[in-house]
């Protein structure tokens, strides 16, 4: 098992059954055991279609002063259901040493508090019709479809808003973070990898951002999958965690992803109430869940102070593993990766590095096609980030014409691609070595 001493980065249909079990952080081998039969179940949990009226409750539960999720999981821990905080008296449960008994909500709540509990009917009302309406699931903490890999993280969700595909949430799940404005490089491994995983049915989940996040959710719903992988869609899956509410698609111009996201079978997912707007102070928290959904984390390009360390730092806390990608040296879009990898997260330079993790987690999973690349000394001269002609030139010892023609031949064959300010390598099944 691995150590990590990371320091803390600068910078229409409601569901919910069963009863609540939170527990603490817990190793990466328990994680193992607890997911091969969490991740991959032989049946779903029992969906249960929640009333009106508990909607409602649950909805304005989390619109209450001062109830913030410290105070809610403290209560959850006491009480037989959060929603026996709107009757006059609620249940504690019972102990080893004490059995269970009713105490006054006045004794647990605040007047202000209590006063917007009754009010439920007029205070939720206008988002819950939203969330009919769009098909938006609820899925409370007390549920049995809540996701076993959230529930057992240190701080879960009380309530997650859900729309697409629902079983996405009881897969084994892989998270890709990293920069904003990716490298060609970067960009490119990530496709790579999302691909491989995906091919080995994992789903990719991340948070709708732009650059990383973007390039891992799009490759995962365009990599078309052959019949020996086990899911319904003939593409990949993703998740993408939102730090806002599901009327406010943050980034703007990502609604379009979102919408082929939903097409395709994959999920979007928030905590937010669907009204709310993303707040800077949303996205730490949007993190956690994306840490805490996943077996492991993926971090590509992440400079030092970068949020996507953030997300490892969660990762790292629940006893989840953390995947980094080496980059160039000299580039400080990779520092934070190095320094991940200093630190003792696992240096990843191929799918194989992450799915070896997890056997007996992943069932059957797909050997790659090994393919020998015809020999090429331009080809060897092509760094996988940007590289210019003329030191591709300078590197072969061969004349800039019959550099350009062979670059032509190799960019046609797959093997390179041309980006702006020169070409770089193109990562295939059979360049891994």
């Amino acid at each position: 098992m691995k150590t990590y001493h990371l320091k803390e980065p600068e910078q229409a249909s409601i569901w919910s059954t069963g009863s609540l079990s939170i527990t603490g952080p817990y190793s990466n081998q328990d994680a193992l055991s607890s997911t091969s039969n969490v991740d991959q179940p032989s049946e779903l949990p029992v969906f249960k279609k929640l009333s009106e009226n508990e909607a409602l409750k649950w909805l304005t539960l989390l619109q209450c002063p001062k109830l913030g999720i410290g105070t809610v999981t403290k209560l959850s821990q006491q009480l037989t259901s959060l929603l026996s905080l709107f009757n006059d008296d609620v249940e504690l449960k019972c102990t080893d040493s004490t059995e269970s008994k009713k105490v006054s909500s006045k004794s647990l709540l605040t007047p202000e508090q209590l006063n917007t509990l009754k009010r439920y009917q007029q205070i939720a009302a206008k988002q819950y019709s939203y969330l009919i309406k769009n098909k938006i699931s609820i899925i409370t903490i007390e549920s049995e479809f809540y996701p076993q890999q959230l529930k057992q993280s240190a701080r879960p969700p009380i309530v997650l808003f859900a729309r697409g595909n629902l079983a996405l949430l009881h897969s084994p799940q892989i998270a890709f973070v990293g920069s904003r404005t990716p490298t060609a490089y970067g960009s490119q491994v990530t496709r790579h990898l999302v691909s491989e995983l995906v091919h080995n049915g994992i789903t990719v989940t991340s948070g709708l951002a732009l650059g990383i996040d973007a390039i891992a959710h799009q490759s995962a719903i365009n990599t078309t999958l052959g019949s020996g992988v086990s899911t319904e869609q003939g593409f990949g899956s993703t998740i993408a965690v939102m730090g806002g509410g599901h009327q406010y698609i943050y980034p703007k111009r990502h609604e379009r992803l979102a919408n082929e996201i939903l097409d395709k079978e994959g999920l979007l997912l928030s905590e937010f109430l669907p009204d709310e707007k993303p707040q800077k102070f949303n996205f730490p928290r949007r993190n956690r869940i994306i840490a805490g959904l996943s077996l492991g984390t993926v971090v590509v390009e992440a400079a030092l102070k970068s949020g996507s360390l953030i997300t490892a730092q969660h990762a790292i806390e629940e006893g989840r593993d953390v995947f980094a990608v080496p980059g160039n040296i000299f580039n400080a879009v990779s520092a934070g990766c190095h320094e991940l990898i200093k630190q003792g997260a696992k240096l990843t330079t191929s799918s194989a590095d992450i799915l070896e993790e997890y056997f007996g987690v992943i069932k059957n999973p797909n050997e790659s096609v090994k393919k020998v690349l015809a020999e090429s000394d331009l080809l060897a001269n092509v760094d996988y980030d940007t590289t210019p002609v003329d030191v591709i030139s300078l590197r072969s010892n061969l004349p800039m014409e019959k550099v350009l023609v062979e670059l032509l031949d190799l960019e046609i064959q797959g093997l390179i691609a041309a980006v702006p300010g020169g070409y770089c390598r193109v990562a295939t099944n059979s360049n891994n070595k």
